[in-house]
C-alpha cells in the first residue's frame, strides 16, 4: 500500500516518456507521488513537510481523504459527510495544509453534492 504513490508516478512517467512532455501528465505524476505526504512530515514516500509538498499533492490529500472517508470500501462502511468533515478538520495543520482545509471547509457542501452524485452512479 505504501508503494502506490511511487508506482503511480512511475507509470505516468513512462507515459510521458512514450508520448512526450505533457503538462497534464506532469501534474498527474506530481499528484500520484505526493498525495500521501503529510503536513507534519509523517507521510510517504519522501517524508516531505509543509510547503515542501507540491501544491497539487496538498490539494489531492484533502480530496482523497474525503473520498476515502465517505466511500464504501470492502473493509469499511462509508462515513456520513459530517464525520468526514470532522476528521479532515482534526487533521488541519497536522496531516493537511491548514489553508487547503480552510478552502475545503468553505466548500464542503460542494464535496458532499459531488460525492452523492457519484455514489448514485451504477457500478
Amino acid at each position: 500500500m505504501n508503494m502506490h504513490p511511487e508506482y503511480g508516478a512511475k507509470t505516468i512517467h513512462m507515459a510521458i516518456e512514450l508520448i512526450g512532455d505533457d503538462s497534464f501528465l506532469k501534474i498527474g505524476e506530481e499528484l500520484a507521488l505526493s498525495h500521501q505526504e503529510r503536513w507534519n512530515g509523517s507521510g510517504y514516500p519522501r517524508g516531505l513537510k509543509g510547503e515542501d509538498i507540491p501544491l497539487a499533492g496538498r490539494l489531492m490529500a484533502v480530496a482523497d481523504a474525503y473520498d476515502a472517508l465517505v466511500s464504501v470500501r470492502e473493509y469499511k462502511s462509508a462515513l456520513p459527510h459530517e464525520e468526514a468533515v470532522a476528521q479532515i478538520r482534526k487533521g488541519r495543520g497536522v496531516v493537511f495544509d491548514p489553508e487547503i482545509v480552510d478552502a475545503f471547509l468553505a466548500r464542503e457542501t460542494d464535496f458532499s453534492a459531488v460525492a452523492a452524485e457519484f455514489a448514485a452512479l451504477p457500478g
